[in-house]
């Protein structure tokens, strides 16, 4: 027997120490308020494509374009630009005729750059998270500890500047991180975190921030972001409402578990897209004991049950 394998039978069930092995046979049902049988999270994602970005950073390969990515890079930075003009306010739109309040997950150019739409969430009552600079700037690796630190640093005071609220929470631009990303998030007082794609709950990871209090992972279920559907995998829009429904209905069945769904509003504000947005969540209509929150409350609700 090889030591990963016994690791695997034995031990904590992963070889890094970021979070807890668990499963979801044996496990109780999470408890969501007022005996709610799901939670419903929308994360929207505003990124700001640079055209000149610095020396030496990284980006998310996937979205490229057709044409590749070369700099200038017009093509890439007026995809992105087109959601921040056009998409975000369709896709508000109909969320808002839904009443589902989104967590806004925002790049600091964004932030900086148009702070109107920082605005336009707070004046819909979705709540706000730090992702990153930019589309084009990823935390990797070959980031030294201070260069993340001041990268998240930078992201979540700008975030806080153009909103004028606290800040608790991170969604790392296309997932990146280190593997000290967590320690660093919880050392900088955020309460959660929206990157990993493990588990249909949320939990608390293996670091804490001063005073005790845990870092939340909420779940980032990529199987049905846009980004993974339309830009990777080139699924029809029209399957969309389907897979949006099929993969509700059975955590909703199952009971205790969070649906999450991520919008980037440059992929699906698109006009042949955005009615397939409308008929997917419009299927949710007023069943019965979902509880429509953002990644704070989450986040908060789960601190006091743990």
């Amino acid at each position: 027997m090889t030591d990963q394998t016994k690791r695997y039978r034995d031990g904590a069930g992963y070889d890094h120490e970021l979070y807890a092995w668990r499963t979801l046979n044996g496990r109780k049902v999470f408890p969501w308020p007022n005996g709610a049988r799901i939670a419903l999270a929308c994360f929207v994602h505003l990124e700001e494509f640079e055209v000149d970005p610095p020396g030496g950073v990284i980006a998310d390969p996937r979205f490229g374009g057709a044409l590749g990515s070369y700099d200038p890079d017009y093509q890439n930075h007026t995809r992105r630009l087109h959601g921040l003009r056009i998409g975000y306010f369709r896709v508000l739109e109909i969320l808002e005729r839904h009443d589902i309040r989104a967590t806004i997950t925002v790049n600091s150019k964004v932030a900086e750059d148009y702070p109107y739409l920082v605005e336009r969430a707070l004046k819909g009552g979705h709540g706000l998270v730090a992702r990153g600079i930019s589309a084009r700037q990823l935390i990797s690796a070959k980031m030294s500890e201070a260069e993340e630190k001041k990268h998240i640093q930078h992201s979540v005071a700008a975030l806080e500047k153009a909103s004028g609220r606290r800040i608790t929470g991170w969604a790392g631009q296309d997932m990146g991180e280190s593997a000290r990303t967590p320690r660093l998030l919880a050392e900088l007082g955020l309460t959660h975190v929206i990157d990993w794609p493990n588990d249909d709950t949320p939990y608390a990871m293996a670091f804490s921030k001063t005073g005790g209090q845990p870092l939340i992972s909420i779940p980032n279920q990529t199987e049905w972001d846009d980004a993974e559907l339309f830009a990777v995998r080139h699924v029809d829009p029209w399957r969309y409402p389907e897979i949006f429904r099929s993969a509700f209905n059975h955590l909703y069945n199952e009971g205790g578990q969070m649906f999450g769904f991520g919008i980037h509003p440059w992929i699906f504000g698109q006009a042949f897209r955005i009615r397939y947005l409308e008929e997917a969540v419009s299927s949710i209509g007023d069943l019965p004991g979902v509880w429509r929150a953002t990644s704070e409350e989450i986040a908060e609700w789960t601190t006091s049950v743990l």
